[in-house]
């Protein structure tokens, strides 16, 4: 990268821009002893303006990401760093993910009230319809509650719900600490499909920007995030369909896929492979079966 500057394009949230500081400081790390000139590129969103709008209404999680595509893909900046949960199953013609750095912690956390003790009576807020189905199904008769805004301002509304649900990553990026926090297991509450990655796209024509990525890639996260976001592009969905997926590498270098479908009752299944794109395909053509979607 010398001679060169690098422009990260990034949401403006706090989280948004933790993930970006730390991409630019991997990237400078990587440059080193050379003093690599990388600069932040803001960029508002659809999704960060109309908080108070449920994201389905305004076209699922594809408004957290289309500005930001935008800003690479017109030359205002060289990469975009995106939260891997964020993104839509297809990628834009002319972009690449390019890196899909060390994975944080997939799993979803409950704030304010342990899962055993919600009832019937208890109200649940959040935005996500894969986590409505996931806890409509464990807990009968739960009441729920919308959702939106920053870490901070979600953080601040529980107080007014019995228990908000969040991504532990978040909370861990952002050094957040709120009192009576219990993390679900994966097996149990099954995650967004990437959820704790970070995801990295460029031009895809830019081959130094390629080449640079490449050393940021983490090949366990590309394997188990690939195969989740097969099973989303299988099911041709976004974030308004109740639909989640975490995979594992376990032994004999194969593949554990864990997915759900909300379709009335709430579907599962686990299978496990060797090839992430045809496992998890698979595991939604099983889904789509049961469900008769």
């Amino acid at each position: 990268m010398t001679g060169r500057g690098v422009r990260i394009a990034t949401r403006a949230s706090a989280l948004a821009l933790w993930q970006a500081e730390f991409v630019a400081a991997s990237l400078r790390a990587q440059a080193r002893p050379l003093d690599l000139d990388v600069q932040l590129v803001r960029v508002s969103t659809e999704g960060d303006r109309r908080t108070d709008v449920p994201l389905a209404v305004i076209g699922g999680k594809g408004v957290f990401v289309k500005e930001v595509q935008a800003a690479v893909l017109d030359g205002r900046a060289d990469l975009a760093v995106h939260s891997a949960k964020d993104l839509p199953a297809v990628t834009p013609d002319g972009l690449v993910i390019a890196a899909f750095p060390h994975r944080a912690d997939p799993r979803d956390v409950i704030v304010g009230s342990p899962l055993a003790e919600l009832g019937p009576s208890s109200v649940v807020a959040t935005g996500s319809p894969r986590r409505r189905a996931q806890l409509a199904d464990l807990v009968p008769g739960l009441q729920f509650a919308e959702l939106r805004g920053n870490i901070d301002t979600r953080l601040s509304k529980a107080v007014e719900f019995d228990a908000i649900v969040m991504a532990a990553a978040a909370l861990d990026r952002l050094e957040r600490h709120p009192d009576r926090v219990e993390r679900l297991a994966p097996d149990l509450f099954v995650p967004q499909v990437g959820q704790g990655a970070l995801a990295i796209e460029c031009r895809a024509d830019d081959e130094e920007m390629l080449r640079v990525l490449a050393a940021l890639d983490h090949e366990l996260t590309r394997r188990t995030v690939g195969c989740e976001r097969a099973f989303l592009a299988r099911l041709g969905g976004d974030c308004d369909l109740p639909a989640g997926a975490h995979a594992v590498l376990g032994t004999d270098d194969r593949l554990t896929i864990r997915a759900v479908l909300g379709a009335g009752p709430m579907h599962r299944v686990t299978l496990d492979g060797v090839d992430p794109v045809a496992l998890g395909t698979e595991a939604a053509e099983r889904l789509l079966d049961e469900t008769g979607a």
